[in-house]
C-alpha cells in the first residue's frame, strides 16, 4: 500500500528528512529487498550529519549486512548513486552485460576502467536514526552543500544537490517537482527550530 503522504520526523529529533511515497518506511527486517522508490529530502545537521530518510534507510538495511551505505558518482548525471553492500555482488553481471552490449553494437568497452568506476564507491556507517557523515571527497564529487534530495531508482537511488537537479531537463520533471515541495517543507521546519 502506498501512502503518498509526507513523512515527518518526531519532535525534538535531529532527523531533518522528509519523504513522499514512503511506503517502504514500514519495512520489516525479515522482508526481502525490493528496491528503492519514492523521494525524500534531508538537511545537514549542525553536527555535519545527513539523515538517510526512513524509506531509504530501511531498504539499505535490507541490502547490506552491517548498516553500511555506499555512495559514488552517477555514470552520466551530476549526482551521486546510493546502494547497500549487497549490490556489489551484481557488479560482475553488470560488466558482462555492458561488455556484451558494446560488442553487439560495435562500441568500445574497457572492462578494467568500468570495473574501477563501479568499485570506486565510498562506504559509510549510519546509526539507527539513519544519521551518517558523508566523506568530503564524495560531497565534492556530488557538489553537495547542506541539503540532499533522494530519488528512488529500483536497484539504487540517486542523491542530488537540489540546485544541480533543477538544471536537469524535462526527463526528471517529477523528481524536480517533488524536490521543490520537500525542500520548502524542510526549510520551513528548520526555521522553527
Amino acid at each position: 500500500m502506498r501512502t503518498g503522504g509526507v513523512q515527518r520526523a518526531p519532535q525534538g529529533r535531529e532527523d531533518l528528512s522528509f519523504g513522499l511515497d514512503a511506503h517502504r518506511g514500514r519495512a520489516e527486517v525479515s522482508e526481502a529487498f525490493q528496491g528503492y522508490s519514492g523521494q525524500a529530502f534531508s538537511l545537514r545537521s549542525e553536527k555535519g550529519r545527513f539523515t538517510l530518510p526512513p524509506a531509504f534507510r530501511n531498504a539499505v538495511k535490507l541490502s547490506t549486512e552491517d548498516r553500511t551505505l555506499c555512495l559514488t558518482a552517477h555514470e552520466r548525471w551530476p549526482c551521486l548513486v546510493g546502494f547497500g553492500t549487497e549490490r556489489v555482488k551484481e557488479f560482475e553481471a553488470i560488466l558482462d552485460r555492458e561488455e556484451e552490449s558494446a560488442f553487439k553494437f560495435g562500441r568500445d568497452f574497457d572492462r578494467d576502467t568500468r570495473a574501477i568506476q563501479l568499485n570506486s564507491f565510498a562506504t559509510m556507517p549510519f546509526d539507527d536514526s539513519g544519521r551518517f557523515i558523508m566523506p568530503e571527497h564524495i560531497r565534492n564529487l556530488g557538489k553537495i552543500g547542506d541539503e540532499l534530495f533522494f530519488q528512488g531508482g529500483g536497484r539504487f537511488f540517486t542523491v542530488w544537490n537540489p540546485a544541480r537537479l533543477y538544471e536537469m531537463g524535462q526527463e526528471l520533471a517529477v523528481a524536480k517537482a517533488a524536490c521543490e515541495v520537500l525542500e520548502k517543507e524542510a526549510r520551513a521546519k528548520g526555521k522553527k527550530k
